[in-house]
């Protein structure tokens, strides 16, 4: 079984990065806490059998099931559940892709392993190699150990761990090579969205119901997105993509923000909200508008060069006009055989 490990040092990196953002340089108190933790109410409940807790998760659609090892009063577990597990992204994309467990690192209660040995929390917590909470063991639905994550991590690299586990990343590559694929971020600020020469500056008014000269493409980002990183660092700009970009309009939004925004049919909307009702979860969407406004396709998970290339190529082309992108797609690649 291969073992994904990330050693402390990063951990203790990313930690002084979090403080020193949150806090303007105050040291952060890792202190044990008075309080004790009381971990979400979302997390599942467990019988101590962590086979039957994976079996549940992939019965429900899940890719697999996390399991929180962690201590109550642990300043970094504190952490963890207030500053990462409390934001909505996180936690909606958490609850759509894994069950999540709970137990103590301490711990005398028994439990069943994924292997099917029974032992202490305590004893699993030192085989698994727990020696910092938290600790979290991402399974996959084979139960394969995918990942596990050593101290606490906060929200940009916690979601870079969410995002390698659904998407199978773990697969073909190790969790430093993923997060390395994101280090051109082109950005001033931590949380700011990447830049491109291309994207139309504000106000956004795209409105199209008198037809515009060209296609338009909406790019809805996050700050502090793994994937978004990826996507402007390598995906546009290593290949070249990014000058397909200068021949249509193109605009960059914070689905998280309440930015304003006219939509393509003319309502006035925040950026967030538009994002909503358009059911967007997954950073970066990239969404195609025609001239009319006509919604022609979306890009709402992992793509890289190939898929978006083949994409951008529709609708360069104007392929649109006569054809849906599944049945041009269908034609272009028969001829290519």
């Amino acid at each position: 079984m291969t073992i994904i490990r990330v050693w402390l040092a990063a951990a203790l990196l990313a930690v002084t990065i979090a403080v020193v953002a949150e806090e303007g340089g105050g040291a952060f108190d890792d202190r044990p806490r008075a309080t004790l933790l009381e971990h979400p109410d979302w997390f599942t409940e467990t019988l101590f059998d962590l086979p039957d807790d994976l079996a549940g998760a992939v019965a429900a659609g899940k890719h697999g099931l996390m399991v929180y090892v962690g201590q109550r009063r642990c300043a970094y577990c504190h952490l963890l559940m207030d500053e990462v597990f409390g934001r909505a992204d996180i936690r909606d994309y958490t609850r759509r892709h894994f069950d999540v467990v709970a137990l103590d690192a301490w711990g005398v209660a028994e439990v069943t392993a994924m292997d099917g040995t029974v032992l202490s929390e305590r004893a699993l917590a030192l085989r698994e190699q727990a020696d910092f909470t938290p600790t979290l063991l991402f399974y996959d639905a084979a139960g394969r150990l995918a990942l596990r994550l050593r101290g606490y991590y906060p929200p940009y690299q916690f979601r870079a761990a969410l995002e390698y586990v659904a998407d199978d990343h773990y697969r073909s590559e190790s969790f430093r090579d993923y997060l390395a694929r994101g280090d051109n971020r082109l950005v001033f600020e931590l949380d700011a969205l990447n830049e491109a020469d291309f994207f139309q500056p504000p106000p956004h008014n795209l409105d199209r119901r008198f037809p515009a000269e060209r296609p338009l493409a909406i790019f809805f980002e996050r700050g502090e997105c793994h994937a978004c990183d990826v996507l402007h660092g390598q995906v546009l700009r290593e290949t070249g993509l990014d000058a397909s970009f200068t021949r249509i309009d193109a605009v960059q939004l914070d689905m998280d923000a309440p930015t304003p925004v006219i939509t393509p049919d003319g309502r006035r909307v925040r950026a967030r909200d538009w994002a909503a009702e358009l059911g967007l979860f997954y950073a970066p969407s990239v969404l195609f508008f025609d001239e009319r406004g006509r919604e022609l396709l979306r890009v709402d998970s992992v793509a890289s060069f190939y898929r978006l290339g083949r994409v951008l190529e529709y609708i360069d082309s104007r392929a649109y006009r006569d054809l849906s992108y599944g049945r041009w797609r269908g034609r272009v690649e028969t001829s290519d055989e």
